[in-house]
């Protein structure tokens, strides 16, 4: 995927993102708002209802005491007599003594009268005991009304409340009928929630993808890289075989067998360097931190680095350049493959070479560090861009050289390193200047 096309990707999905979010919060705002307006009225209602409620039993309760006035000769007012205590609370002043089957029968016919259907409970105070009785609940149900609940004495519906302690008089308890508010609030707070959680899952899943987008076009370049350097890097050995096999082909060099010994080591010298090209892609490929084995035999670091010094003055007899060994480490023995370890030291030695543009000129020092032995591989090559340390050991990443066009590799070695190095359970460090040099630090755990 192009470059272009991803930029318009993300310009699409955030745009996209942001359309998401405001329909969302235009409809989550309209549904607050029609919420809101719901539980007005919902309140306005229900207290037009308890205004009705409240006249019903006024009314009802007149009733009540008009027919005891005219059975009981009991000459209580009727508008001063009935008081409302609480929205199901009602106080009604009598002057005589009253039976509550009597009462009871009272309440229920006059209740059905004005269409009170409400469960009830009723309670008479005698003045003489100093006591109040409280009747059963009456329950209403499909037009009738049917005792329930526990004892007369068991249900306190006017527990808080002050009553007089003086004269005669009845209550009557509606535990069904109250004020309930909605709590807009509370309700309102679910559809936040919800809208919140639903954009934060779009996002979350948006930047996944774009994530993994991204990592597939990085690898996508990385791998076109890897493919054009392979080519290079094949194709130069088997152009020069070609060519030698060519020139022994077409002239007669029996008089010169020199020259045929030149031509077949040239042949033999990049048929060599071809099998080691194959063979360095086909291990890296099958190296994977579940796949190495290892072959552990107890090696000392120095000997080690003075073989690797010793081929690197060999091969570098006719272009120069030195290895400094400053080898303070006191314990130099370790627990490691002897094969993978050597590989790891010139892998870093061969790139100080190809990464410079000057006489190569590399230093190497240990040192003990608690329970690690330290191997420090300093060159004075061209550095690697800062913005570059943190990818230098990812598989197939090459560093830009530069004008150095000649450096040859598939851009393994670096990977390889780290690989075998953390298989061993240690790690490498990495510091550079540029134009200056850079510095490996390996740390390889000493014997326990």
């Amino acid at each position: 995927m192009k470059k272009g096309s991803i930029n318009y990707l993300i310009i699409l999905g955030v745009f996209s993102l942001v359309a998401i979010a405001t329909l969302q919060l235009i409809w989550l705002n309209k549904t607050v708002i029609l919420q809101k307006n719901s539980v007005e009225i919902q309140n306005r209602e229900d207290s037009l209802n308890l205004v009705q409620f409240s006249e019903k039993a006024h009314r009802a309760l007149k009733e009540v005491l008009k027919e005891i006035s005219k059975r009981k000769a009991d000459s209580s007012s009727l508008y001063e007599s009935i008081r409302q205590k609480q929205t199901n609370y009602f106080v009604v002043d009598i002057n005589e003594e009253l039976h509550p089957f009597y009462l009871e029968n009272l309440l229920k016919e006059t209740f059905y009268n004005e269409n009170i259907n409400q469960d009830f409970q009723y309670g008479i105070y005698d003045c003489f005991s100093d006591s109040i009785v409280y009747g059963n609940i009456i329950r209403y149900h499909n037009n009738v009304t049917n005792k329930e609940g526990a004892d007369s004495t068991s249900v306190q519906p006017s527990e808080g409340l002050s009553w007089k302690k003086d004269g005669h008089y009845f209550t009557v308890f509606f535990p069904n009928v109250g004020a309930h508010q909605v709590d807009a609030q509370i309700n309102s707070f679910t559809p936040w929630v919800y809208i919140f959680l639903i954009v934060l899952l779009v996002f979350l899943f948006f930047g996944f993808s774009l994530s993994i987008i991204l990592k597939q076009k990085k690898l996508s370049e990385v791998k076109n890289d890897f493919i054009n350097n392979m080519t290079h890097e094949l194709k130069t050995p088997i152009a020069t075989i070609g060519l030698s096999s060519e020139t022994l082909l077409k002239n007669d060099f029996s008089s010169d067998p020199e020259k045929v010994k030149r031509y077949a080591s040239i042949i033999h010298k990049e048929n060599k360097r071809l099998e080691n090209q194959v063979e360095r892609v086909l291990n890296v490929a099958k190296l994977d931190k579940e796949h190495v084995v290892l072959k552990k035999s107890t090696i000392s670091i120095h000997e080690l680095l003075e073989e690797v010094r010793d081929n690197f003055e060999f091969n570098q007899e006719e272009k120069g350049g030195t290895i400094t060994l400053s080898m303070d480490a006191v314990d130099d023995s370790i627990r490691a493959d002897e094969v993978h370890i050597s590989n790891v030291l010139f892998n870093l030695i061969d790139n100080a070479i190809k990464y410079t543009t000057e006489t190569p000129l590399i230093k190497i020092r240990t040192r003990n560090e608690s329970k690690y032995l330290v191997i420090e591989i300093e060159d004075n090559g061209i550095g690697i861009k800062r913005e570059d340390l943190s990818q230098i050991f990812e598989k197939f990443f090459r560093v830009h050289t530069g004008n150095l066009h000649d450096v040859k590799g598939f851009g393994l070695g670096l990977y390889y390193v780290k690989l075998i190095i953390e298989s061993h359970k240690g790690k490498v460090e990495v510091k550079s200047t540029m134009d200056k040099g850079t510095t490996f630090i390996i740390s390889l755990p000493k014997i326990a």
